[in-house]
């Protein structure tokens, strides 16, 4: 596909319809319906309190709808929790990204997940050869290049910081990524890996939310545009098919050009 985007998988992994959530009297996700497509990379836009940390947060089991359904494949799915969005397949990148800087890098990619081995057969304790290894063939497999592995993450770029993040959610067999702002506070050249990375993950067939108020970021990377202003979804339109100014008036005036 070209940056600009091009016709996306047409078989649907998510369907969200009526989603709704109210914070006393302010309706923050007004009866929001959408579909995420297999393999599509769909970026959310919209002012700030537009509702899309509200809605992804939903998606990702972090905060509870007060009405509407979520169903992946055709079937109908209780995110009552991140552990149900994990188990299923959907994993979300937050901004804090929640790595450890004390730990290495394969530390962290399975965090929570150690692999262990028993020392005479007796005595567990952490598997870090087999985590390197496991690491080092995930990093490949999505042309990741991190050149201190064994270092303590602090000591990373923010950039390198991200991609550990990134790859451990991919650890996990997602199939649904959601992405905040990913590649907020990150210079160009680190901007542009964060990109290719999201760009490797759609090509192996996962689909990817991401929020992001940069929309020279959003038209070389998403397939579809979503917009939001005050809650309610303004509309979802290809990528190919419109322009910045389009997205612009959208976000602004809340309807459709």
């Amino acid at each position: 596909m070209d940056e600009g985007g091009s016709s996306v998988v047409a078989t649907t992994l998510m369907r969200v319809a009526g989603l709704q959530k109210s914070y006393g009297g302010l309706c923050a996700v007004d009866d929001v319906t959408f579909d995420v497509l297999r393999g599509e990379v769909l970026a959310l836009v919209g002012d700030n309190g537009a509702g899309k940390s509200t809605l992804v947060k939903a998606l990702a089991g972090a905060q509870q709808p007060d009405s509407g359904s979520i169903e992946i494949e055709g079937q109908p799915v209780s995110l009552r929790t991140p552990r149900d969005a994990e188990a299923a397949g959907i994993g979300c990148l937050h901004q804090g990204l929640g790595l450890v800087d004390a730990l290495d890098v394969p530390e962290n990619v399975f965090l929570g997940r150690e692999l262990q081995t028993k020392v005479f057969g007796l005595v567990p304790q952490l598997d870090h050869g087999r985590m390197r290894a496991r690491t080092i063939e995930l990093l490949d497999r999505f042309g990741i290049h991190l050149p201190k592995l064994n270092e303590p993450v602090m000591r990373l770029s923010g950039g390198q910081r991200q991609t550990v993040a990134i790859s451990r959610l991919l650890l996990q067999d997602v199939r649904l990524v959601i992405m905040d702002e990913p590649m907020a506070a990150l210079g160009v050249e680190e901007g542009r890996r964060v990109l290719d990375l999201v760009r490797s993950m759609r090509e192996e067939g996962i689909s990817v939310i991401v929020i992001s108020h940069n929309l020279e970021h959003v038209f070389q990377l998403a397939d579809r545009i979503a917009v939001m202003k005050n809650g309610k979804l303004i509309g979802v339109v290809e990528t190919a098919s419109t322009t910045r100014d389009a997205v612009v008036s959208m976000i602004t005036f809340g309807q459709m050009r």
